[in-house]
């Protein structure tokens, strides 16, 4: 059947880990040229492989990629994650936390908390955030489509505290500062004392699905110490990201 041919060919090239050309693919899979060079013609229209730089060589697409990763299950990112921001949590001694959004939620998922007992930290708990007051839902917000920034201007915007933005110009300049400085911040907008920042956590070209934030006191995350905490967790995410894709790449394999 046509689609095994595809599938055969999908299970070559991830199995390789590296870019693979047409010839090798040919030979490892034993299609006949001209069926293998249309199989990958037809593959690489559909971004299930990509051509990465060097012409008629191949690897797994970020088409594939993004289906591979929305079928993952919150464990399963967790596990990917958890020693990056384990890391994190002890460096800066804040909690650090990772957060998805699907179905147009965000949502809190996975925390990792400082290892010095001693040391007072802010819990964010799990759970939905609101997109237009916390940290980690402005991150993924700031970078989605403006048609879904529009929608999220388009409907209520309610006030939390007394510092929640609650003025659609209010919130559009605030996305747009978003995405210059790399970082989003929440000062005290959902609730009183408390401070957070986070950063997008981009995995190739297919969109910002997660973000990973720290959160502690207002009276450590001051100006200073949210734009130092915010450069650091644009690291973080990239490591955060490189975990996501490799635990995604050994699944396809």
């Amino acid at each position: 059947m046509h689609i095994e041919r595809l599938i055969h060919v999908l299970e070559t090239v991830a199995v390789a880990g590296r870019p693979v050309s047409a010839s090798e693919l040919q030979l490892a899979t034993g299609l006949p040229r001209p069926t293998c060079y249309r199989l990958l013609q037809t593959l690489a229209e559909h971004r299930l492989l990509d051509e990465p730089g060097a012409a008629s060589r191949y690897m797994i697409g970020e088409r594939l990629m993004r289906i591979a990763l929305l079928g993952q299950s919150d464990i399963d990112v967790c596990k990917a994650t958890a020693p990056t921001l384990k890391a994190a949590a002890i460096e800066l001694g804040e909690a650090v936390f990772l957060s998805r959004f699907r179905k147009k939620v965000v949502e809190i998922i996975h925390v990792e908390t400082p290892a010095d007992p001693t040391r007072s930290f802010v819990h964010p708990g799990l759970g939905d955030r609101p997109m237009h007051a916390c940290s980690c839902s402005k991150a993924i917000a700031a970078f989605a489509e403006k048609s879904f920034r529009d929608e999220i201007l388009a409907g209520a915007i309610r006030a939390y505290t007394e510092h929640t933005k609650t003025t659609k110009k209010s919130v559009e300049r605030e996305f747009a500062a978003i995405r210059k400085q790399g970082y989003a911040e929440c000062v005290e907008e959902l609730e009183l004392g408390v401070s957070s920042v986070a950063v997008p956590i981009r995995i190739g070209n297919i969109g910002v699905t997660f973000s990973v934030g720290a959160t502690g006191p207002i009276r450590r995350f001051n100006q200073t110490h949210r734009k130092k905490v915010g450069k650091r967790l644009i690291e973080v995410s990239a490591k955060a990201a490189a975990a996501i894709r490799l635990y995604d790449n050994r699944q396809l394999e």
